[in-house]
C-alpha cells in the first residue's frame, strides 16, 4: 500500500514542479544569482543577510583559499552558519556547470563531452 501512496507523491510533484517553479518566479521576481567566486564586496552585499564584515571575510577567504569549488564551501566563511546559507543558497552560485555524467565501464562514471 505504501508503495502505490509513494509513486502517486513522486508522479504528482513531477507533474507540478514546473508549475510551482513558474509561480515562485510570477510571484518573487526572476532570480539573479551571485557567483560567489568573482563578486565584489559591494555585489555580495545585495544578498540578504550579507552585511559589510561577513562580505568582506568571503573576499579574503576567497583570495587566502582560491576558488570556491561549490556553493557549500561557503560555510567554511567565519560568521556563516548553515540555517544563514540554507536561505540564501538558491541565491548563489560558483559560475561552473557540473559535468554529465554517462554510465561507463565497471571502473566508474566517465564524463560526456
Amino acid at each position: 500500500m505504501w508503495v502505490g501512496v509513494f509513486w502517486r507523491v513522486v508522479v504528482l510533484a513531477a507533474a507540478l514542479g514546473p508549475f510551482a517553479t513558474a509561480f515562485a518566479q510570477q510571484k518573487l521576481g526572476p532570480i539573479n544569482r551571485v557567483n560567489i567566486n568573482t563578486a565584489t564586496r559591494t555585489e555580495l552585499m545585495q544578498i540578504p543577510k550579507i552585511g559589510e564584515k561577513l562580505a568582506e571575510r568571503i573576499v579574503e577567504f576567497r583570495k587566502a583559499n582560491g576558488p570556491f569549488k561549490r556553493v557549500e564551501e561557503l560555510m567554511n566563511v567565519k560568521g556563516m552558519g548553515e540555517k544563514t546559507f540554507l536561505g540564501m543558497r538558491h541565491q548563489l552560485t560558483v559560475g561552473t556547470q557540473p559535468p554529465r555524467w554517462q554510465g561507463g565501464p565497471k571502473k566508474g562514471l566517465v564524463p560526456t563531452p
